[in-house]
């Protein structure tokens, strides 16, 4: 699904929102007084009882786990530290001694919920969760806190979420997203305390290879993703967006294409009357089974008949009253897809979710009651009746969206409005009841309009705002400035990978295929702002780039189309490279495409996925 035609504005949402205002706790500046406040993390302590003396991390520490939880706990927290440069610690169990961290599971204890944990900070540290993920929660406040300092100050916090769902939608479909970019991604999350990303992509099918437009991910890089995120207590939920917007999939399958009474084929939408489309559907649930462990589907489910007319489709209302009665409406073969597929994946013990768009009240024909919907737009069903039918609501709403090369969420604004996860897109809500959270989403519209980089750059604050108002308050500093200074004071998760450094410094370079498929030559090698490289010939004067084929969002992603030399443009994302070091020299992969650069047998040099044709290695050798 991407975000084009979705802005609706937010109605009536700044006054509504001025009655949510809930209490401010200390802010940065006040932590400088007398009363110092609770420590600053991100999301904020819920509450913090101060004591007096601290905690201070020395050597000798050790992460003392009292059983199998505790100690996958501490062996994930022993990883990080050394990530973070504090070396070796050692896991052990029996009994804690001063400057020890004590890591433990209480499954008694009921209050802290599935994800609560309780901090002390005195001569030793000490963390108790109910659940496993609750003590892992707790090692992230202690990361941050000791990102400050070796010294914290003594007190005790009991830290529990408000809400259970607190993610991340990526829209990973169209345009490949590196691997690194998004372990980075889970990595913050995580250290944000958000449990759930939620992404809408391709995995290479060995079912339906026909349907393996560039773009994918091959099943060994899901497994590996999906490994992180479990270490690190967040679920990766997939998304198929059908049946609209399937036209990843159905560029070969014009059988499956909605066709209209002139006999014009829609290459985005499935035909919902056609058996064939649901087996084909369900087939591609059951390859994702294979590879995301997750108890949730995402079908997407959004703008099905966007900018056209159920009319132009008799067949749709012909099978509605086929199946419901004259009383059935087009909408209702849509709403009986939707539930076929929440059968289908219930029989396979998982939960549908679905965008909200679709249920615009035209049906006759209820979508099945525990049928997940993720709110982004006002339409005729209201947020509340949702609800009442029955349906967990997630708030992802279009002021929390960051469309590459368009709209950006504007984070200052929500949160000085005190934007919280019951305003919802035409409704505000005066209960968390049947809210289960909400997500920020990142979409692609125009895939060369940012890089991966630059991306990454501006998500940074509304991401720790998510984080902040689906855990606590959404409203912990007196103001923004303050919120901004909590954000860089716990700073990136360790074993963050910092991708804007080139390899290599500013410079001229002799650049050689290793194996001699082209003859070297000499380039300008310079960083770009968000940390890509351009390579200018010094010969011709023009900037290596890749611009032929098919366009999708904007984007060439034909495998095995020209890398050729075009005039210079600093705003050209497409002449922005990686290097990559790797065994005898250097990897060249474009900043946007994510196809790394290939010389042919017969010398030309082309882009290619790595799975496909093997990227050259180059060598580079500082010119004279």
């Amino acid at each position: 699904m991407t975000a084009r035609q979705r802005w609706r504005g937010l109605t009536g949402v700044a006054a509504a929102l001025l009655l949510l205002a809930t209490p401010v706790v200390p802010s940065a500046a006040s932590e400088q007084g007398a009363d110092p406040g609770p420590p600053r993390t991100l999301p904020a302590l819920t509450n913090w009882t101060a004591e007096s003396g601290s905690y201070v991390y020395e050597d000798g520490v050790r992460l003392v786990a009292r059983d199998a939880a505790a100690r996958r706990v501490a062996s994930t927290l022993a990883d990080d530290l050394r990530a973070s440069g504090r070396g070796r610690v050692p896991v052990t169990s029996g009994a804690a001694r001063p400057g020890d961290v004590l890591i433990d599971v209480e499954k008694q204890r009921k209050s802290l919920g599935a994800e609560g944990y309780e901090l002390r900070a005195g001569e030793r540290l000490e963390i108790t969760g109910g659940t496993e993920a609750g003590a892992f929660y707790g090692t992230r406040t202690f990361l941050q806190l000791l990102a400050q300092g070796d010294r914290i100050p003594a007190g005790r916090t009991v830290d529990v979420p408000q809400y259970k769902e607190r993610g991340v939608g990526v829209c990973a479909c169209y345009i490949n997203i590196s691997m690194p970019w998004l372990e980075n991604l889970i990595r913050d999350m995580a250290y944000r305390k958000q449990n759930q990303l939620l992404l809408e992509l391709k995995v290479k099918s060995e079912r339906h290879p026909d349907a393996n437009s560039w773009g994918y991910y091959t099943k060994s890089d899901i497994r590996r993703l999906v490994a992180l995120a479990a270490k690190y207590h967040i679920t990766v939920i997939p998304e198929i967006n059908s049946p609209g917007h399937m036209d990843p999939w159905l560029e070969h399958r014009p059988d499956l294409q909605l066709t209209d009474t002139d006999g014009r084929k829609q290459p985005s939408r499935l035909d919902v009357t056609k058996d064939e489309a649901f087996t084909y559907y369900t087939s591609l649930v059951d390859e994702y089974a294979d590879v995301f462990p997750a108890k949730s589907w995402h079908m997407g489910a959004d703008e099905y008949m966007l900018g056209s007319d159920f009319a132009k489709y008799p067949h749709i209302l012909d099978y509605a009253r086929r199946k419901y009665g004259e009383r059935a409406t087009p909408q209702d073969a849509f709403v009986d897809f939707v539930n076929r597929v929440e059968a289908y994946a219930a029989g396979k013990g998982k939960r549908l979710r679905i965008w909200n768009d679709g249920l615009t009240g035209d049906n006759t024909v209820p979508v099945a009651a525990g049928t997940t919907v993720e709110h982004w737009l006002a339409v005729r069903t209201k947020p509340s009746e949702l609800i009442a039918q029955g349906h967990p609501l997630m708030n992802a709403a279009y002021s929390l969206y960051l469309v590459r090369g368009g709209f950006h969420s504007d984070t200052r604004k929500l949160y000085e409005q005190r934007w919280d996860p019951r305003v919802f897109e035409g409704e505000t809500l005066t209960s968390r009841e049947g809210v289960t959270g909400a997500k920020i989403s990142l979409w692609p519209d125009n895939g060369r309009g940012e890089t991966e980089n630059e991306v990454a750059a501006s998500m940074r604050l509304p991401l720790s705002h998510v984080a902040q108002v689906t855990w606590g308050s959404p409203h912990p500093d007196a103001t923004y400035a303050d919120f901004t200074a909590r954000d860089t004071a716990v700073g990136h998760a360790p074993g963050r990978r910092d991708l804007t450094k080139p390899p290599v410094p500013d410079g001229t370079y002799t650049l050689r295929d290793t194996e001699g498929g082209v003859p070297p030559a000499d380039y300008e090698i310079r960083r770009t702002p968000d940390g890509y490289v351009t390579l200018k010939s010094a010969r011709t004067g023009a900037c290596l780039e890749t611009r032929s084929g098919k366009l999708t969002l904007n984007v060439p992603l034909d495998p095995g189309s020209s890398v050729t030399q075009e005039t210079c443009d600093a705003r050209n994302t497409l002449q922005r490279w990686q290097l990559t070091p790797v065994r005898g020299g250097h990897r060249l992969t474009n900043a946007i495409t994510r196809m790394a650069a290939h010389v042919t047998d017969d010398g030309r040099l082309v882009q290619y996925p790595t799975d496909q044709q093997p990227p050259s290695t180059w060598q580079l050798t500082p010119s004279s």
